[in-house]
């Protein structure tokens, strides 16, 4: 019986009446919002009738995943000003960073603190990624090609840690498997994931890792990055991914952050082993799931700014077994 949480006839209704299709992938985008988005766009592109673009503001995106097909598709900004917008692993509107005001959206999302702010919401939090929520919901409407399930196996991929974190079950794998006998090539994709990293994100990592500090008892581990070190590394947003999972692979830490400061604000990364850092993200206007967590500051002295983290932490207790 198929899940009701899925709006799978709303959505099917939705597309069918609409002549021109926008999906959306939040700003600094990483492999789930990406793979998510590419494997809608393989799927609803097929249909000769529609006009669909997908649309990334930023300027960066992460090249090594530029084997996926229809990356090259991908623009960064709207053309179409009246369309049907799917909007892809994003919790609220301002992180897709155009102006959506009057417009129809397709939520699909499996954030926690998602805003639900679509016409329709696809948000399943215990789904492992947001490709998974696609996946459930597409497979109803279309048949799945090779190049769609490459996508959607290689956003679960990334969401999952390589299949590492609480989020992985059974269902997960049986996704998996299903992916691959739907074509996804799960050797070609952990190669791109792994072996095409850039000196420059080498770099960046070597200059956060120096700055490294624990507090608390060595139960949270703080790293950070400023303006200078990203300028004299060439590092980008993408080569920053993943290096706060460096400090959480610390024996002793439950909580890892990770401070970039950026010329219009700071971002900080958080993740843990099981306290809820998304309630420290939301304080600060921030979000994410229970162990992976984000915001975004306004300009401010860094470390300040990781001392203000700091002591919020200890503040909501996330240190005293309150998960």
């Amino acid at each position: 019986m198929p899940d009701s949480r899925l709006h799978s006839e709303a959505v099917k209704e939705k597309i069918a009446q609409a002549k021109n299709i926008t999906i959306l992938t939040h700003l600094n985008p990483d492999a789930d919002t990406i793979g998510t988005g590419l494997g809608i766009y393989n799927l609803l592109s097929r249909d000769k009738s529609k006009r669909v673009e997908i649309v990334n503001a930023s300027n960066m995106l992460p090249k090594y995943l530029d084997f996926l097909p229809g990356f090259e598709k991908i623009k960064h900004k709207m053309d179409f000003e009246t369309s049907l917008i799917i909007a892809c692993d994003c919790g609220s509107l301002d992180r897709l960073g155009f102006d959506l005001e009057n417009r129809d959206i397709i939520n699909i999302d499996h954030h926690n603190s998602n805003a639900y702010y679509g016409s329709i919401n696809v948000v399943i939090a215990e789904y492992a990624s947001a490709s998974q929520v696609a996946f459930a919901l597409f497979r109803t409407l279309y048949d799945i090609d090779a190049g769609t399930a490459n996508c959607f196996y290689a956003a679960l991929l990334s969401d999952t840690r390589y299949f590492t974190t609480s989020s992985v079950n059974k269902e997960v794998f049986d996704v998996t498997k299903t992916l691959v006998a739907l074509g996804a090539n799960p050797a070609k994709i952990a190669f791109h994931f792994t072996q095409r990293r850039s000196l420059s994100s080498l770099r960046i990592l070597h200059k956060a890792l120096g700055n490294l500090e624990l507090t608390c008892d060595a139960r949270v581990a703080t790293l950070f990055v400023t303006e200078d070190d990203i300028a004299a590394t060439g590092a980008t947003m993408p080569d920053m991914e993943g290096i706060v999972d460096y400090a959480r692979s610390l024996v002793t830490v439950e909580i890892a952050l990770f401070a970039m400061e950026l010329d219009n604000g700071i971002r900080i990364s958080l993740r843990s082993k099981g306290a809820d850092v998304s309630a420290l993200a939301a304080l600060f206007g921030g979000g994410g799931h229970k162990v992976a967590a984000g915001l975004t500051l306004d300009k401010r002295d860094l470390h300040e700014t990781i001392d203000i983290m700091t002591k919020n932490i200890q503040k909501l207790g996330l240190l005293n077994g309150k998960k």
